[in-house]
């Protein structure tokens, strides 16, 4: 008994010990993941990880510009600098049109920025919802997305029927007043099938199919009533082709479309993704994906340039989407998602050359930071596609490259608007030590107790004194190529922001906040 007990002993002393041993193994491992550098992206992740906490404290900050944007009668006081604005809004023909945004710093409504606005903000909610829910974020973003649905749901009063601009610009930029204050006359306009707007009626189309998605769960009923929207206007644009700067040319001065075709594909992937309705995979595969895919030819995404988000979004379904990858109009649209990839990374062969000495990858005098930021989210996407799926790995020219490389590259572009930057100057308004004072933004440069008409406002744009108010979560327009920025109120191509170029930034910040896996299906 006694050699029994004895062998038994030392048999559990060596259980516990390799117990213990696998312990701190496993301890290590997680240390390790908690840890590690987000530059280490080659496992494939979890849920959301270990907070970072720049990232966390600047998305804080730029979800807050879409309640700086807000029209109607707002219901809380977020920015206390602001209150109910263009009630009226649509009431000549009788409708509602008092919510959604102002596209900048002015008080004019455009339906083709607002609409893509929306689809932006839901593809990033619906990738990285988890990530902004761990930080807090997720119901502000929610609620924003909502505000630009209502008004699109009401500019939808019949099938072929959309209203696509409250307020005439010409007259609106007579004046600079506060849009608590506006007198000014506020004319819509409208696309339908005699005056087409296939561009516009598309965009409204995939930000109410994607805004489906978000909302599925949260409110099935009015997830049901986005969806019916998105398809009714899809069929209209498809149906009745045209550009809507035809149909409303004072548009073109200020939104001009440059083709309809990438927002019919845009629509289709996000109605493919929204119902499961094989017909809209077999619109963007097929004849339609030849007329107006330009496959191989990577591009700039922006609010008139759907192309490489609908190349990264189509690419989804061959990394987790679909049983059959081998679909060649599918691979296609990922060939080309991969060349936009290559063109971002600085080691690429076929990377831009296109970048500021700080590292900015540079498009454009006006709104610079539009591209880059836009770039840096698909590139964070496209990274997480790849690290969800194992795949890990792509090829540029002979050169293999990983997902954490175009981590990187968001990461770098992300880093130097909050101020990695030879100007030291954080681009986002509210974040940092450091941020532009004179923001082009009409609500923001005028004391919220000042009496203002429409004409005896001008006085704030020209004042030498910052801004009284701040446009928390404002995206300015960015620097120069020289990486130079001139924060004056009248330097308009600089210091004014946007809705869109905050729904990318939103979307990037999100996805740089904490490591983790996207969802397979967004259903």
């Amino acid at each position: 008994m006694g050699k029994k007990g004895g062998c038994g002993f030392v048999g559990w002393l060596m259980v516990l010990v390799i117990l213990a041993l696998l312990g701190v193994g496993i301890f290590l491992v997680v240390r390790h993941k908690m840890n590690k550098s987000d530059d280490d992206g080659d496992s494939i992740p979890g849920p959301p990880g270990a907070i970072q906490k720049k990232y966390s404290d600047a998305l804080n900050v730029a979800v807050q510009f879409f309640d700086v944007q807000k029209a109607g009668k707002l219901n809380e006081d977020k920015i206390t600098w602001r209150g109910d604005s263009a009630l009226e809004d649509g009431r000549t023909v009788k409708l509602d049109l008092s919510k959604g945004m102002y596209d900048a710093g002015d008080h004019m409504k455009f339906g083709f920025p607002m609409a893509f606005t929306a689809t932006v903000l839901s593809w990033s909610i619906l990738e990285y919802g988890d990530q902004m829910e761990a930080v807090n974020q997720l119901g502000t973003a929610q609620d924003s997305l909502k505000w630009i649905t209502d008004f699109l749901i009401h500019a939808h009063p019949s099938d072929n029927v959309l209203y696509v601009q409250v307020g005439d610009p010409v007259s609106d930029h007579k004046c600079w007043d506060r849009p608590e204050d506006m007198t000014e006359k506020r004319p819509v306009f409208q696309v339908n099938a005699s005056s087409p707007g296939s561009d516009v009626a598309a965009e409204a189309a995939a930000a109410l199919a994607s805004a489906s998605l978000v909302f599925k769960k949260k409110d099935s009923d009015y997830s049901s009533t986005l969806l019916k929207h998105a398809k009714q206007l899809f069929s209209f644009a498809d149906k009745y082709r045209g550009s809507y700067c035809d149909s409303i040319p004072g548009s073109a001065t200020y939104y001009n479309s440059t083709g309809y075709g990438d927002e019919l594909l845009w629509a289709a992937s996000w109605l493919y993704h929204a119902t499961g309705d094989r017909s809209y995979l077999q619109y963007v595969t097929g004849s339609n994906g030849n007329d107006f895919a330009d496959f191989g030819n990577p591009s700039w995404f922006s609010w008139d340039n759907k192309l490489p988000g609908i190349q990264v979004l189509l690419a989804r379904l061959t990394f987790l989407g679909e049983k059959d990858t081998s679909n060649s109009g599918l691979q296609q649209y990922r060939e080309t998602a991969e060349a936009v990839m290559c063109g971002l990374i600085p080691d690429s062969p076929t990377a831009t050359s296109s970048r500021t000495d700080g590292g900015l990858v540079w498009v454009s005098d006006w709104n610079a930071l539009q591209q880059p930021v836009a770039a840096a989210f698909l590139a964070s996407v496209y990274s997480d596609y790849l690290r969800t799926s194992g795949k890990r790995q792509f090829s540029c020219s002979g050169s293999t490259f990983k997902s954490s490389d175009l981590k990187k590259f968001a990461r770098s572009q992300a880093d130097y608007v909050l101020g990695d930057n030879p100007m030291k100057l954080s681009y986002l308004v509210g974040y940092g030590d450091k941020y532009p004072q004179f923001v082009h933004h009409r609500g923001a440069s005028i004391p919220a107790d000042a009496s203002t008409g429409c004409s005896d406002g001008w006085k704030w744009l020209s004042s030498t004194d910052p801004n009284p108010n701040v446009a928390m979560g404002a995206l300015v327009g960015g620097p120069f190529k020289n990486d130079s920025y001139v924060d004056d109120r009248n330097n308009t191509m600089q210091t004014e922001p946007s809705t869109y170029n905050s729904a990318a930034m939103v979307g990037l910040l999100s996805g740089l906040v904490a490591t983790s896996s996207v969802v397979q299906s967004f259903n």
